[in-house]
């Protein structure tokens, strides 16, 4: 991060379980970078996720790179998106229409459509969402925007509903039931 320059950092408490999450929002040359550190029960096993996702200036997802312990287990899995859609790992290119990366994990990726979307009614994206179960696993999620006020967003997709709080800088600060944070600007 050397050639970054820090913009703001997000602190978050898992209200479902134990667990916090802080994630740095970075502008680097050509565009912005999301560094992270996610630490919670999942499963019952104390996890420890370190993750950066890179996009380019207009807010589109490039790469993730998520590192860290599950339970005591080393995993490292890198998802890259190519001409023909996403990987996970070697695995082969899928998800094509998917602009966005979503990690499951943490809610500092809905910066990414929240930065990058217009946000005059609904705004409909799909996102290569990126599971930490067993190896990992990455699938196609319908996702769906509404501004319903300063500051607030209508969240839906398929079988979740929800309506977040949004600081000025892209981040969630209120995601009911999952997370609740605070957001510091540089």
């Amino acid at each position: 991060m050397k050639n970054g320059k820090p913009h703001a950092t997000a602190r978050w408490r898992r209200l479902d379980r134990p667990g916090e999450d802080t994630c740095r929002l970075v502008e680097e040359p050509g565009g912005w970078m999301l560094c992270g550190h996610a630490r919670y029960d999942h499963g019952g096993q104390r996890t420890a996720l370190d993750y950066l996702v890179r996009c380019n200036a207009m807010w589109e997802a490039q790469s993730a790179d998520v590192t860290g312990l599950i339970g005591g287990q080393e995993v490292a899995w890198r998802l890259l998106r190519g001409p023909t859609g996403w990987c996970l790992g070697d695995g082969p290119a899928a998800l094509e229409d998917c602009v966005d990366v979503d990690l499951a994990f943490t809610p500092a990726t809905n910066l990414l459509p929240l930065r990058r979307l217009a946000f005059e009614g609904t705004e409909e994206v799909a996102a290569a969402w990126f599971r930490e179960e067993q190896d990992g696993t990455l699938e196609r999620l319908p996702q769906r925007y509404t501004q319903k006020g300063a500051g607030r967003f209508a969240y839906a997709s398929p079988g979740f509903e929800a309506e977040l709080t949004v600081h000025p800088t892209g981040f969630v600060t209120h995601y009911p039931g999952l997370w609740e944070g605070a957001v510091d600007v540089a």
